[in-house]
């Protein structure tokens, strides 16, 4: 399936998801999460998901965004909408690692300090444009896009030169417009069910 991201300017599509968090908890806590709930200057919305050797790549830099400016007005929640279930496949791709399930045990392994939410429906994915693990959306305080795509310039980490979704953050956070508004993002594309 072919998604476009919203444009720049537009308001962030509202969601209401369960998610977990990797506060260590054994068993899914199934705690319900919205957009009104993140309150904070800077709103960072990543699609992610277990399976991708990009997104997994990933990871400690998402936790890292989330630990650098977690006093400085800023909030990160990651949405996974993969297609985990086999029978609904029909033929497309499917992961079962990218359950709900393997996403707690994930958060608890991997300390996330962030919540994790998952769009079963895909509705989500769809209204933002997710097209693929990771895409990073970036809002300000009013929830208007300022910046969508890649999180930086490195898919392996080991030589990042460009932190796209960090100067992003200070640009909101400084109330100052971002002059770069896209950048492709690069990863495993999202695995939709079919349709």
């Amino acid at each position: 399936m072919q998604v476009d991201p919203i444009d720049i300017g537009e308001n962030a599509p509202k969601f209401e998801l369960p998610g977990v968090t990797g506060d260590g908890y054994a068993t899914l806590d199934f705690e319900t999460y919205s957009l009104d709930d993140f309150d904070a200057s800077a709103l960072v919305v990543v699609f992610t998901c277990n399976h991708c050797p990009t997104a997994i790549a990933y990871q400690d830099r998402i936790k890292a965004i989330q630990a650098d400016y977690d006093d400085a007005d800023a909030d990160v929640v990651a949405i996974n909408a993969n297609n985990a279930i086999e029978e609904h496949s029909n033929g497309n791709e499917f992961y079962p690692t990218d359950s709900f399930e393997h996403m707690n045990a994930r958060a608890a392994l991997e300390e996330f300090n962030f919540p994790y939410l998952r769009d079963e429906s895909q509705e989500i994915a769809k209204a933002y444009g997710a097209q693929c693990t990771p895409h990073a959306f970036v809002f300000d305080g009013n929830r208007q896009l300022v910046y969508e795509g890649a999180i930086d310039d490195d898919r392996e980490g080991e030589d990042v030169t460009e932190q796209y979704v960090r100067d992003a953050i200070d640009a909101v956070l400084a109330g100052d417009d971002y002059p770069i508004d896209t950048i492709s993002p690069m990863g495993c594309s999202t695995k939709w069910k079919a349709t």
